[in-house]
């Protein structure tokens, strides 16, 4: 996929919970500073269905950092360290294993936006197919709501693999035919365009 660098925190999964937000939040402070990215892609906070409760603790944090990254009223300690506020122009949140649904997710001021991912959907495929921790409990938890209906399947190396891709091929072709594109993913886009987060607006102060 071209990623140049993957920056772990030491965090174990499932565990975020557990975590001060404030510590989670200044990490991500430190990160958005350092790195001063022109987009960030995090979980969408503001959904309700998902198990995962790393997903929704990643993305609230992330989403306090993106909104308060560019005040310098905020972690003294980076400032001090010579890392400066800086806001990130654009945030996507994505939501998790489905499609959206109507007025679903997102920021106040989020906008929704289709993306047509037909010509790269191969590559995601095949960089999905290399999570293979995951996609072997995938499988494993599909196989066994087959069993139960009567349809046993079995599971090698071959057959989690044909799985997520069929996983894969029904999720994007869904959220596709919704927009008209043959393979789709959705997103809650907040950008230039979109006017100032609520969280923001609510604690701005005036200029002096």
């Amino acid at each position: 996929l071209g990623v140049k660098e993957i920056v772990r925190l030491g965090h174990k999964s499932g565990e975020l919970g557990y975590i001060s937000s404030t510590e989670l939040r200044e990490e991500m402070f430190a990160m958005i500073r350092y790195f001063k990215p022109r987009i960030i892609i995090i979980p969408d906070p503001y959904i309700h269905y998902d198990e995962n409760r790393d997903h929704f603790y990643a993305g609230k944090m992330a989403e306090e950092a993106w909104g308060y990254s560019g005040a310098g009223t905020f972690s003294e300690e980076l400032n001090r360290m010579g890392f400066p506020g800086y806001g990130v122009p654009e945030v996507y949140y994505y939501t998790v294993r489905r499609p959206y649904r109507a007025g679903e997710g997102g920021e106040g001021n989020a906008q929704f936006r289709p993306v047509d991912i037909s010509a790269t959907f191969e590559r995601k495929v095949q960089a999905i197919l290399a999570l293979r921790t995951s996609n072997r409990l995938f499988a494993a938890q599909a196989a066994e709501q087959l069993a139960r209906l009567g349809r046993p399947v079995r599971l090698d190396e071959a057959a989690v693999d044909k799985m997520t891709r069929a996983y894969l091929e029904e999720l994007a072709g869904t959220i596709g035919k919704k927009h008209g594109f043959r393979y789709g993913e959705e997103f809650n886009y907040f950008g230039p365009k979109s006017g100032l987060p609520e969280h923001v607006v609510g604690h701005a102060v005036p200029a002096r």
